[in-house]
């Protein structure tokens, strides 16, 4: 499924073709060299355009909120190209349905690589389905950036040398989650609700690390796959346990789901729940649809979550401003929501790193920008974790809180962690916007 987009507000699905103008001369000066003039320095690099390439779940499973992500990139684009954009070039931004399918993504992976020639891969969405492509996209030796998934798979210099993440992996997220039921809600049995993949898996793994794997006996230990919608066995059993506290590691869709199965049951435990499966907008269309109007947000009420971005609602984020303002202009059509912010934020951060890698990168000296050079990713509320010998993105997360009215709240500091450390209070800052909105 593919479409040609025109930087209007309308059809934002499939080929977005954004004419980047040039850098304003208000957005500084990169290290790297700049003078002379463009060059076809790589594949999917010609004097005026940058390819890149996307598969993303526009249908399928994972497409409630997600199937915005890229569309709510490329409005970004559209902005930046409003406003000048990276060394005269056109970006080209070609993003494929897989519906959420592995094999759908391999196929529609090599049509990008080989017949697009993208000169990267850019926030593809999903675990199991970037998992079927990785092996394939660094042996091509493709720039496969801001992966949409917080699998710590992504972190492995060695095996994927050109791959990085981009939110936090599920594993720090498990671990402060589960530092915060430790503190906040202790002696209260716990259950598990998870994706049976490495997505709820890697979740699992640092849930277990603060909570002790030997705490959450098997029966509060539910999964489900992303092919069946009856979760009502896992639910019930849940129920059955004694689980007072539910942690959840699921897609949007079946955050819903779980919701509405419990609330039939008259199971009321306090859920805890991915940033990913988290959205509020998100999750009260669901819960509207998948009711048939019968239950709306009123069942989000206390469910404890958390985040790596200021809140979409927090009007007073001078960040939360320019993205509302870009979507008002460019994407009206669309909720303003966590997965439009995510997209735009994940695209300002790929200006960020294509302006530091100078006027005629290559993929490799491409990937080496994004190893030495310290990108703010915007608006994070941490520090990505690039390195040589590091490709995590954001290392940590603030808890959040969501109200009975549907508005949401943080709570507590902003912890960061790694996989297998310890978790520590940050005390840095999120970065303050350039004036024009433009890295």
């Amino acid at each position: 499924m593919k479409s040609r987009i025109d930087g209007s507000a309308s059809g934002m699905r499939g080929i977005a073709i954004v004419c980047l103008a040039g850098l304003l001369a208000a957005c500084g000066t990169s290290t790297a060299n700049n003078s002379g003039t463009n060059t076809a320095s790589a594949p999917g690099i010609t004097e005026t355009s940058i390819t890149i390439g996307s598969t993303q779940p526009l249908t399928g499973p994972a497409a409630p909120g997600y199937s915005e992500i890229a569309p709510a990139s490329n409005a970004y684009f559209v902005y930046l190209n409003q406003h000048g954009g990276v060394f005269g070039r056109k970006i080209l931004y070609e993003y494929l349905d897989d519906g959420y399918n592995p094999t759908i993504t391999a196929s529609q992976t090599r049509k990008l690589i080989l017949e697009t020639k993208v000169f990267g891969m850019f926030s593809a969405l999903g675990t199991p389905t970037h998992l079927a492509v990785i092996d394939y996209i660094n042996s091509e030796k493709v720039p496969d950036v801001f992966v949409s998934s917080g699998c710590n798979c992504w972190n492995n210099v060695s095996k994927y040398p050109n791959t990085f993440g981009f939110q936090p992996d599920y594993t720090i997220e498990g671990k402060i989650l589960g530092q915060y039921i430790n503190q906040n809600l202790s002696g209260q049995k716990v259950g598990y609700f998870y994706q049976n993949d490495e997505f709820g898996l890697d979740g699992v793994k640092g849930l277990d690390a603060q909570l002790g794997a030997s705490s959450v006996s098997s029966d509060r230990r539910q999964n489900y796959v992303p092919t069946n919608t009856n979760v009502g066995p896992q639910i019930a059993a849940l129920q059955a346990s004694g689980a007072k506290v539910v942690v959840s590691f699921t897609i949007p869709a079946f955050t819903a789901l779980a919701l509405l199965t419990a609330a039939k049951l008259g199971y009321h435990p306090t859920w805890v729940v991915s940033n990913v499966g988290s959205d509020i907008t998100t999750l009260t269309g669901l819960l509207k649809t998948f009711s048939k109007g019968a239950v709306g947000g009123q069942l989000l009420g206390g469910m404890v979550t958390d985040t790596y971005l200021p809140l979409v609602g927090d009007s007073s984020n001078a960040w939360i401003t320019l993205f509302k303002g870009i979507h008002d202009q460019i994407i009206p059509g669309l909720p303003w929501d966590g997965n439009v912010l995510y997209g735009m934020v994940q695209a300002y951060t790929l200006a960020q790193a294509l302006k530091a890698a100078g006027r005629n990168p290559t993929r490799s000296s491409f990937v080496k920008t994004l190893e030495a050079t310290k990108l703010t990713g915007g608006p994070g509320l941490v520090p990505f974790g690039f390195a040589s010998d590091n490709h995590l993105g954001y290392l940590g997360v603030q808890i959040a809180i969501i109200a009975a009215n549907g508005t949401e709240a943080t709570n507590g500091p902003v912890y960061t962690s790694s996989d297998s450390g310890p978790i520590t209070q940050y005390s840095g800052s999120a970065s303050s916007p350039p004036a024009n909105g433009i890295p």
